[in-house]
């Protein structure tokens, strides 16, 4: 049995937050692996029930609740069992750091002080008591006051901007231009921020898009797609899919039409590559 739900974040928070989302999954009583494949965001979990861990030099580690995590690079495996319940924040790598007050960068799973660890008990409460709504609540106002404290740069808002609609596609230079700043000016402050270059995320970005199209339309052109995503040409799509994903694109949508692979949002970027 499983439910995913999405809740949009207030207007004040929409510059930093792209949603908050809730998820149950059951596995049963055996151990199960599910993979998570990269995407374009930085998340925060929170985790209750069974908990989750991943595989790290061939033992299973347990993650703690909550954990931060940055943008992936490449898909990982997580592992549980019987009922796991989500709760995650679906954060602009961009704004995320500056969000939490923690320094930017790309380590592993990053265990800190922080907090926001001290919701963990009051969320677990409404998770309980199936209350969901309340928990959202919960994790709004937390936000909503976090938010109050910083000032959101406003070239990397602009920048995010103009990313997030042209899907990755847009050139550095142009997302400069977006942004009412030089490429060097921008991509100082984005990697400052976010620990990742425009480069980098962009890349994601567009991965995510072609990942999603494939999932639903498994029988699509390729070359089509990597003219409407702006890839060079299909090779180069070819090259770059496998690079976040571990296979080719055709391999991908094989699995897409088995319906075998969890792609979906119900699992994004847990640990940080």
């Amino acid at each position: 049995m499983e439910a995913h739900v999405e809740f949009e974040p207030p207007e004040e928070l929409r510059d930093a937050i792209k949603c908050f989302w809730y998820d149950r999954i059951d596995f049963g009583e055996q151990q199960s692996g599910f993979e998570v494949v990269p995407d374009g965001y930085a998340e925060l979990i929170f985790h209750f029930g069974s908990g989750c861990g991943i595989s790290y030099n061939g033992d299973l580690q347990p993650l703690p609740s909550p954990f931060m995590v940055g943008l992936l690079n490449q898909p990982v495996l997580f592992y549980s069992k019987n009922q796991l319940e989500i709760i995650g924040i679906r954060c602009f790598p961009w704004t995320v750091f500056d969000l939490l007050g923690l320094p930017s960068g790309k380590d592993g799973v990053r265990i800190v002080e922080h907090p926001v660890a001290q919701l963990q008990s009051t969320l677990e409460e409404y998770i309980n008591a199936g209350t969901i709504n309340e928990a959202m609540a919960q994790l709004n106002e937390y936000f909503l006051d976090a938010r109050s404290r910083i000032s959101i740069d406003s070239m990397l808002f602009k920048a995010g901007v103009a990313m997030r609609k042209a899907n990755g596609t847009m050139p550095v230079s142009q997302v400069a231009a977006a942004a009412h700043a030089t490429v060097r000016t921008l991509e100082r402050n984005f990697k400052q921020s976010s620990g990742y270059t425009v480069k980098d995320v962009s890349g994601l970005m567009r991965f995510e898009q072609v990942r999603n199209q494939l999932w639903l339309y498994p029988d699509a052109n390729l070359a089509g797609l990597a003219h409407e995503m702006g890839y060079a040409d299909q090779s180069h799509l070819s090259r770059e899919f496998k690079r976040y994903s571990g296979i080719s694109p055709a391999a991908f949508a094989r699995k897409a039409k088995k319906g075998k692979q969890v792609v979906s949002n119900d699992f994004v970027a847990f640990i940080q590559a």
